[in-house]
Parts: structure tokens; C-alpha cells; sequence
């Protein structure tokens, strides 16, 4: 069974709580979302592997570290994953970006696909799928199976919020893949929106209704 990581930081559970409010505007909610991306992938790259090279300080030779050519792609679930690109790019910004649009039925609440492009060398690499919102884990789950169907090997999920009902969800169907989280909130409700949750985050990024 997938690990389950939810980051307890206090950098990121007090930015988190300010995108929480409903009172804060698009465009601090946008800041917020990068720079809390930022920190999540800050702590999610710390076990990448290195390796040893030999440089020269303006003092003298020695051996330094740098990270051994890991591939690395980060692949946002549009629109609301868009967000979080960013922010992690500032940290990684060797890494591919693919983009995969989907969006929940209003009625069947089933993700339906509009839009998929990736790197073509999804197997060489380690696939980051970012979503700030994973609720009833539907539009993440058809994501990731649409990664797998293309090649893809690794995978690992990033959300900002999530809930039981999605956890349990990804688990079910892709238990090889790790979920990274800010929190973890109590419930669905009747409208699969997770409580007490952020609201919708592509509306609150992009200012939209």
C-alpha cells in the first residue's frame, strides 16, 4: 500500500489556513498556492539520490554533491494544478511539464478528459501530479492511469487538501502511488466538496465563478 504523507510545517499550516479564509483575494491565494508547492516539494526531493563530483573553491579541490540525473516531470491536472507549477520549478527547473485537462461532471461528478500532452519519456522519469484539491479522487485517479497507459513508472501525487473519501479512492486503485498532502479535512459533503476545505481552487486562483 501507497505511503501517505500529510507535512505537518508550520510555514505551510499557517499559509495554509490563510488560503483557507474566505475573505483572502485571487491573488494572495495564487502567491500561497506557489510558494506552499514550493515547500511541499522542498521536503517530498529530499531522499533523491546523489552523487560525488570533484570541483575547485577559490581555496582549493574537493568533493561535492549534486543530485545523480534524476528525470524528473511534474504533470498539473488542469486548471487548478497550474497553480502549483511554479513554485515547484523554482526548485526543480529541469523538469518537464506535461498538462492533462479534466473536469467533473456536474451531474455524474466523473472526471471527463479535454486535454492531454506530456513528455515523451514518462518511463525515465518521475512524475510529480499536482492538484491542489484531492476530494472524491476521481479526476487524480483517471490522471494517473492516463500516465501509466503512456509508459509512466513512477508516480507520486501532490494535493494541498485532501479527504478519507479521496485517500482511500487512490489507494484503492493505484496502490504503488505515494500521496503527498498539506491536510487531510474531515468529509465530503453532498455536493463532493471536501469540508472544511478551501472552496473551488481553480476559481480562487484564477478569479473565476
Amino acid at each position: 500500500m501507497s505511503k501517505v504523507v500529510i507535512f505537518d510545517h508550520p510555514l505551510i499550516q499557517h499559509k495554509l489556513t490563510m488560503m483557507r479564509d474566505k475573505n483572502t483575494g485571487s491573488l494572495t491565494f495564487r502567491e500561497l498556492v506557489k510558494e506552499v508547492g514550493t515547500l511541499m516539494v522542498y521536503e517530498i526531493t529530499r531522499d533523491l539520490p546523489l552523487e560525488d563530483i570533484e570541483i575547485e573553491t577559490p581555496v582549493t579541490k574537493m568533493t561535492g554533491k549534486v543530485i545523480a540525473g534524476k528525470k524528473l516531470a511534474i504533470v498539473p491536472i488542469l486548471r487548478a494544478g497550474l497553480g502549483m507549477v511554479e513554485g515547484i520549478l523554482e526548485l526543480i527547473p529541469a523538469a518537464k511539464v506535461g498538462h492533462i485537462g479534466l473536469y467533473r461532471d456536474p451531474v455524474t461528478h466523473k472526471p471527463v478528459e479535454y486535454f492531454c500532452k506530456l513528455p515523451q519519456d514518462l518511463a525515465d522519469r518521475d512524475i510529480f501530479v499536482v492538484d491542489p484539491m484531492l476530494a472524491t479522487g476521481g479526476s487524480a485517479e483517471a490522471a494517473i492511469t492516463m500516465l501509466k497507459d503512456k509508459g509512466a513508472k513512477k508516480i507520486i501525487l501532490i494535493c494541498l487538501v485532501g479527504c478519507p473519501e479521496g485517500v482511500a479512492f487512490i489507494q484503492k486503485h493505484h496502490p504503488d502511488v505515494d500521496i503527498y498532502l498539506a491536510a487531510c479535512d474531515e468529509k465530503l459533503d453532498e455536493n463532493c466538496y471536501i469540508v472544511p476545505g478551501l472552496g473551488d481552487a481553480g476559481d480562487r486562483i484564477f478569479g473565476t465563478k
